[in-house]
């Protein structure tokens, strides 16, 4: 039976135009983000087709770099990367997230919107001055620790290492402050978002505050806080100045928190101005695009998981 229309019902013919109009703008944004992504990936493996001819795919499992002699492997620089992201986010997560709670669960308004208006700041500030301030507050702090560490712990291998201030965990922890204020931010505005009625029903059935916010406002708003943490760890993965600054840029595979590393952020930005030869340059290109790879993988991974916690969770509660 084909539907009829009124009068006043009837679609007017300008309306269907701006919508076919607009359905199409919609349609050219996403396409002409994936064609970007698509040169990004494409310009990158273009670049990098000398190092990987050369190397192969040992090139992602080398540990020498010697632009001397012409030999390449980025694992070092693997390392460093995902190390650093990883300690950040164990350092940022819990502090972020504590943060989002206090600002949306229990602050008062007069001191949470400033504050929250103070830590989003924090989002702005140039990578370039948080690595100065780390090397001028940071790394005394980091020394004496090193030294205090090796005068009581000297036998414990992630603490070992001489006391010069920079290092893995140097930059890991300034990596940390950078990263904070996006899970904070992003944590507050999803606990914000939670229906009122969900922490009235808690506390009607008899439920603490505590038990109230970690239990169903946590829960309805745990999507939104993981997607803060996924955020948080690509600007992580990708930093590059304060990292460079702090991290000691030495190409090695260490466990010690307290001694140099590299990341590949890094080593591009130090050595890609000065590179000695295309098979130089190829390998930095081949760097960038393992950086890419790696993030967008590191990054699917996190939503998969996430999706898992999540599905299991629902399930659970059903």
């Amino acid at each position: 039976m084909e539907a009829t229309y009124s009068a006043g019902l009837r679609p007017r013919p300008q309306l269907i135009i701006s919508d076919k109009v607009f359905n199409v703008l919609l349609g050219v944004a996403g396409a002409v983000v994936l064609a970007l992504i698509a040169i990004l990936g494409s310009s990158l493996a273009f670049g990098s087709s000398a190092a990987l001819k050369v190397f192969g795919w040992h090139f992602t499992i080398g540990t020498n770099w010697d632009p001397v002699k012409e030999d390449f492997g980025a694992l070092p620089f693997i390392y460093g990367t995902l190390m650093s992201s990883i300690l950040a986010l164990l350092i940022a997560v819990p502090v972020g997230v504590g943060t989002g709670i206090f600002l949306a669960e229990i602050a008062p308004k007069r001191l949470a919107e400033p504050l929250a208006f103070v830590i989003e700041l924090l989002a702005a500030v140039p990578s370039v001055v948080y690595g100065m301030w780390g090397i001028f507050v940071i790394v005394p702090l980091m020394r004496s620790l090193q030294e205090y560490a090796g005068e009581h712990w000297s036998n414990c291998v992630l603490l070992s290492g001489p006391p010069v201030g920079v290092g893995l965990l140097t930059a890991s922890v300034v990596l940390a402050i950078m990263i904070l204020p996006f899970i904070a931010a992003i944590s507050k505005d999803s606990l914000q978002a939670v229906p009122r009625t969900q922490a009235e029903a808690g506390l009607a059935l008899g439920s603490t505050r505590w038990e109230t916010i970690s239990g169903p406002v946590l829960r309805y708003a745990r999507k939104g806080i993981f997607g803060g943490i996924i955020l948080a760890l690509g600007r992580a993965l990708g930093e590059t100045m304060a990292v460079t600054m702090l991290i000691g840029n030495n190409p090695q595979i260490t466990a010690s928190l307290f001694r140099s590393a590299y990341s590949m952020s890094a080593v591009i930005a130090n050595e890609f101005s000065e590179a000695t030869g295309d098979l130089h340059t190829s390998a930095l290109v081949s760097i960038a695009l393992v950086l890419l790879v790696l993030t967008l993988a590191v990054n699917a991974l996190a939503r998969l998981l996430i999706w898992g916690v999540v599905s299991q969770s629902e399930g659970k509660a059903a």
